[in-house]
């Protein structure tokens, strides 16, 4: 049975290409340069809900306008993030305009029931001769869509200066939602600090793909990475050192706002972790009161795990907690806080669950979400906690049984598997950075799984959704991360919106291969796996 649907997905996968090609534009006149080929329709990553070719399809010129409707603030900004996107390249003035007209770009969000059928972030659109038109029933729906619209357009698009069009769309119509409503990737700026302008780079580069949440690992035994007003030597002391032994950094809470600002205006949330209780020598080594001996331990810069634990008995401990958390959650509009809890390997399991029965209700108390590692199923999970897995082949059973029973109690789970989903671990045996404790995630192997059914035993409807944590123990530059969060990256976060009948690798190696001259454009040095099938240059 699994071989006839894998063979219809092929199948189905060939004719959407032949129909798109079919349909897109005519063939341009002998003699005349036609210029770069068409995209066809759908065949982007992730890959669509539907895509129906049809048509001669829309292509942008120097009279283009983008219309929104008038007095629509999200129409408006989505408009204008397009227009920021298509104007260097294409060299037009594209003015985003309320003016009437049922020709260029058109933006509208509705709630008609057919759009409402999308769902909170889900589109549509329709390219046809004179009119291009996103349909939504949300701004971020819109932007989804004006990513797809990216994808569908030449590569070139993605440079800084004016290059050479035509700048021709398929003709067709796609009707797109996503599988699952949380799709993220974590950053670790614990290990090696990145400064605001390298994160919203990322951000950028989970934005082209959908994901809708960005992770942020504010501390760990290396480096705190937030002021936080009440325990400040957390920041200035705490985050002054970073893995080797470099200078560290930490951002000033301004700084963080301006990151939660610029990933909502890419629709992405943030979510903040702080780590404990262990993982937490940077803390440690700030506050002496932390500690049960009273003793501030050195800064730390190695790359060990496990050894480091708030001292759980200590009326202090939970003082700390309250202000970190109320600070952090005054500075977060997003609805969930990580809390850690992985490798308290140096806190014994009555403590951990003492532990977490006393920080769980410091969450809620400022109006947020619990969030941890999966190690939070060994305590007793809050309502509305979500445990992030983390787990992998060699995980024991017992483990993957208190996540499993959680799942079945109603915590809801966020699927990292390490040896799948953990984008900071090499390819190979040769790859020159990144770890391999969970084995080496080669790009088939970081795609081909389903979150569905993934942990065998948990409900279906448990699974949240997926996340790519790029840890950065080894990474210290953004081409470090470029070169370990692709082209990963967007198979993981096409396992959290695509449906589960596209996923089949060899129709997707083609369309990820076909993402190779984007990336070029935008400057991200990717790992060119053989298992991929990249065009020649």
């Amino acid at each position: 049975m699994r071989s006839h649907s894998r063979t219809t997905r092929i199948l189905g996968s060939l004719l959407l290409v032949a129909a798109a090609g079919i349909s897109s534009f005519a063939a341009a006149p002998a003699g005349k340069a036609q210029g770069p080929a068409v995209t066809p329709l759908g065949q982007i990553v992730p890959a669509p809900m539907k895509a129906e070719p049809g048509g001669p399809g829309f292509e942008i010129t120097a009279k283009t306008r983008i219309r929104v409707g008038s007095g629509n603030a999200e129409e408006r900004r989505a408009g204008e993030y397009l227009a920021g996107v298509l104007r260097p390249a294409t060299g037009y003035k594209l003015p985003v305009t309320a003016d009437g007209g049922s020709d260029g770009i058109r933006l509208r969000i509705s709630a008609e029931p057919a759009n409402k059928a999308l769902g909170a972030e889900g589109y549509r659109i329709i390219s046809a001769r004179g009119s291009l038109t996103i349909t939504s029933g949300s701004g971020a729906g819109l932007f989804h869509g004006i990513q797809t619209v990216r994808q569908q357009l030449p590569a070139a698009l993605e440079k800084k200066t004016k290059q050479r069009g035509p700048w021709r769309i398929a003709g067709g119509t796609i009707e797109d939602t996503p599988r699952y409503a949380y799709r993220g990737t974590m950053l670790d700026v614990s290990r090696h600090f990145f400064t605001v302008d390298q994160v919203k780079r990322y951000i950028d580069q989970a934005a082209l793909y959908k994901m809708n949440k960005l992770h942020l690992h504010l501390s760990d035994d290396q480096g705190w990475r937030i002021a936080i007003d009440s325990w400040p030597r957390l920041a200035t002391y705490g985050g002054s050192t970073q893995v080797g032994g470099g200078n560290g950094g930490y951002y000033t809470k301004d700084q963080y706002k301006e990151i939660v600002a610029y990933a909502a205006s890419r629709h992405l949330e943030v979510i903040p972790e702080i780590d404990m209780p262990g993982h937490t020598n940077a803390a440690l080594a700030s506050y002496a009161d932390l500690n049960c001996n009273g003793v501030a331990p050195p800064l730390y810069t190695g790359t060990e795990v496990g050894f480091s634990s708030l001292c759980v008995k200590k009326d202090v401990t939970y003082d700390f907690v309250d202000d970190v958390i109320r600070e952090l959650a005054a500075l977060t509009p997003g609805e969930y806080l990580h809390i850690g809890g992985d490798e308290a390997h140096s806190t014994s399991h009555e403590d951990f669950v003492a532990f977490m029965e006393k920080v769980q209700p410091i969450v809620a108390k400022y109006g947020k979400k619990v969030m941890g590692w999966h190690q939070l199923a060994a305590a007793e999970p809050v309502k509305g906690a979500v445990a992030q897995y983390w787990g992998y082949d060699k995980t024991g059973a017992d483990e993957r049984a208190e996540v499993v029973n959680a799942a079945k109690n109603g915590t809801k789970l966020v699927l990292s598997p390490a040896d799948r989903a953990y984008i900071d671990h090499k390819y190979t045996k040769d790859t020159p950075l990144g770890l391999s404790w969970a084995g080496y995630v080669e790009v088939q192997r970081s795609y081909d799984w389903d979150p569905a059914t993934y942990l065998q035993g948990a409900p279906a409807d448990s699974v949240l959704g997926v996340e790519a944590p790029l840890w950065t123990e080894t990474l210290s530059t953004p081409a470090h991360l470029d070169y370990m969060a692709f082209p990963r990256l967007p198979g993981i976060a096409e396992l959290g919106w695509s449906p589960a009948a596209t996923h089949d690798w060899n129709a997707y190696k083609v369309r990820l291969a076909a993402q190779a001259p984007r990336w070029d454009a935008l400057g991200i040095g990717y790992y060119k796996s053989p298992q991929v099938p990249w065009p020649s240059r």
